[in-house]
């Protein structure tokens, strides 16, 4: 059995909260991907110490595959919003746990927002797996978040100017930039769902990110489906 779906996963047997329902207008749906980055989702990457279990637990880079697949097989609106530094980030005055981790090992990095150089196959670089869908011409590559949230970044403007009111967000960290994507969308007004498959976060002696995402998600989300059940929605009924 999917451990993503067992133990302290699983879902409450007799939940309290009401159960809510987002039925998706695909005209006006859009999936963002989050952070669909070689540093936090391949062995490779400089975070996988961190997040490797997570990773491998929920299956996320084939689930991610699966649903860029469905989306563009509905039409339906891509954007990705991806995480890079550039050299002067590297001076901020102060900084999170996260963000000086971050820092301190180099994650995300870019030499700068006007050059290639060095950014291929580096940490900063899309998985090789999701190019096609990422690199078709179409799909939506945002600006840059440089924390955890879509606020400094481009993603609101390009929803709103696609008509987007219904959101389904996957990718990295479940608790840090999903969550906090998830957050923002919905104070914007969005409909928002989360794929619980298609996410993971850093398992550490700190605390467990991804039962404190899963936890988040299931009081705030519109949606909480699993990649198969994503699927089935973004495909029409014949």
């Amino acid at each position: 059995m999917d451990p993503t779906f067992t133990g302290p996963y699983a879902d409450t047997a007799t939940p309290v909260l009401p159960r809510t329902e987002m039925t998706l207008d695909l005209a006006r749906t859009a999936l963002v991907v989050i952070d669909p980055q070689i540093d936090v989702m391949s062995p490779k990457g400089l975070a996988w110490p961190a997040v490797g279990e997570s990773v491998t637990e929920t299956n996320i880079v084939a689930n991610l595959v699966t649903l860029f697949r469905a989306a563009k097989a509905a039409g339906i609106t891509v954007a990705v919003s991806p995480h890079y530094y550039y050299c002067w980030d590297h001076h901020w005055r102060w900084q999170s746990p996260l963000e000086k981790f971050q820092h301190d090992v180099g994650a995300f990095d870019r030499k700068g927002p006007y050059t290639l150089d060095g950014f291929r196959a580096s940490g900063a670089d899309f998985m090789e797996e999701f190019k096609p869908y990422i690199e078709d011409g179409k799909t939506i590559i945002c600006a840059p978040h440089k924390l955890y949230g879509p606020q400094t970044n481009d993603l609101k403007l390009q929803l709103g100017k696609q008509g987007i009111r219904q959101v389904i967000v996957a990718g990295m960290l479940a608790n840090m930039c999903v969550e906090s994507h998830m957050r923002d969308l919905l104070e914007a007004g969005y409909e928002v769902a989360v794929v619980r498959d298609a996410v993971a976060a850093p398992k550490l002696p700190d605390g467990d990110g991804y039962l404190a995402a899963l936890i988040n998600y299931r009081f705030m989300a519109n949606g909480l489906w699993t990649t198969q059940e994503t699927v089935a929605r973004l495909t029409p009924a014949a």
